[in-house]
């Protein structure tokens, strides 16, 4: 966390359409998604911080008692950094208490929710969400125990971006670049194949649109881990690579 706190973009929030992400009906509660990372974002103390917190957890971006996540977790990913980066301790202690919860809801999810992407139009959501905690690397890392063990987590979420494949012998090689960690041991290793998509992204008035063209072919790989795995509460609220192998 930084020492001085800096005001968060609060017209980031406010160019999102929650109400247009997909979500269970009975689950996810859009208005909780606006207001909340509002309230988030300006909150100056524990109790601001907790309920904006509690309400984000209870419909807003997932929903803790089903274990249920929805793809507005991964549009909130950037500002929900944004927040432990610039807001207040509390707030930002519950953005990556946030963080935390959705990336092991997605990890476990059954039904294997997916998202849209710069690189890919069906990516599992544990996966998106891990590439924006890797780009919150350096903030993650001077976050203490924490903040390390959830960028460690995040490594786990793999990806390697094929730029190449070139013909060796009876077989190919691909060469491109890793995002994350590769697996350790040897051995074919399960993982997707999805192939690039023409990408713009939503006009918000700020950000230039970049120009369309093929995207190179991503492979985002989807871990799964053991079940049973306990986790204490982390916010302050007060209550290999052969791609075309589905994983």
């Amino acid at each position: 966390m930084l020492n001085a706190i800096e005001p968060v973009d609060i017209e980031v929030v406010e160019a999102v359409d929650w109400d247009r992400l997909p979500g269970p009906a009975d689950l996810y509660r859009p208005d909780h998604a606006a207001t909340s990372l509002r309230a988030l974002a300006t909150a100056t103390g524990l109790v601001q911080a907790a309920d904006a917190g509690a309400l984000l957890a209870g419909g807003g971006l997932l929903h803790d008692h089903s274990g249920a996540v929805f793809p507005a977790a991964v549009v909130a990913a950037p500002i929900l950094l944004a927040i432990a980066r610039h807001g207040h301790p509390q707030a930002g202690a519950t953005a990556l208490g946030l963080l935390d919860d959705a990336l092991a809801f997605a990890t476990h999810d059954g039904r294997r929710t997916r998202v849209a992407t710069p690189y890919a139009e069906a990516v599992p959501t544990c996966c998106a969400l891990a590439d924006h905690l890797r780009r919150g690397a350096d903030l993650l890392a001077a976050a203490g125990h924490e903040g390390k063990r959830l960028l460690a987590e995040a490594a786990a979420h793999w990806r390697f971006d094929v730029r190449e494949v070139a013909a060796e012998g009876d077989g190919a090689v691909a060469l491109g670049s890793l995002s994350g960690r590769f697996p350790d041991g040897d051995g074919t290793r399960a993982a997707e194949l999805h192939r690039g998509r023409p990408y713009r992204p939503a006009r918000t008035g700020r950000t230039p649109l970049p120009a369309r063209g093929r995207q190179p072919r991503r492979v985002p790989a989807h871990p799964r881990r053991a079940p049973g795995r306990t986790r204490r509460a982390r916010r302050p609220v007060p209550r290999p690579m052969r791609p075309g192998i589905d994983a």
